[in-house]
């Protein structure tokens, strides 16, 4: 009788894949002090998608080509907890320790755009600010790092495990 593949196993090993990719997304945005571009957010998508492509084929060949709709959502949901657990660890670490400047410089850039789009007034700006101000505290960086990656993880795994899942035609085999 075939043992069946570990999900916790693949998910394992790709989180830590989309983890790192995530890293280097971030490294290159910060360095290339692009930190309000959206081209990075499509980029992050993108990198996601593309693990949980990979990470769902990778466990059905695994499972001599089958896998679940169920094992497919879960596979992506620990994936996406781990990259986002490993990236936002990384975010913090460099926000805290190699560039505390980095955050002050996007709350300037912030500040610019909205002056510039002059649809706010001087007062609301400052109350916009202020509010980002209270939540660019380490702690709250790294959570909802976690489970931003998480949310959205789990909701494009919705979708690509139901493109990627071949139920057994017996499913008592």
């Amino acid at each position: 009788m075939n043992e069946q593949p570990s999900t916790a196993r693949v998910a394992l090993k790709w989180g830590a894949v989309l983890g790192l990719v995530l890293m280097v997304i971030t490294l290159v945005m910060y360095l290339a002090d692009q930190t309000s571009n959206p081209w990075f957010s499509g980029l992050t998508i993108v990198a996601m998608i593309a693990c949980l492509v990979l990470s769902m084929q990778d466990y059905r060949s695994l499972n001599s080509g089958y896998m679940a709709y169920g094992e497919g959502l879960g596979i992506g949901a620990l994936m996406s907890a781990i990259g986002g657990l490993l990236s936002a660890a990384f975010i913090t670490f460099y926000n805290v320790v190699i560039d505390p400047t980095i955050q002050k410089r996007a709350l300037e850039q912030a500040r610019e755009k909205m002056e510039a789009l002059g649809t706010m007034s001087d007062e609301s700006i400052d109350q916009a600010m202020e509010w980002s101000e209270k939540l660019q505290n380490p702690g709250f960086t790294f959570v909802a790092g976690v489970f931003g990656t998480l949310f959205m993880g789990f909701l494009l795994s919705l979708v690509v495990a139901a493109f990627i899942r071949r139920s057994k035609a017996n499913p008592f085999e």
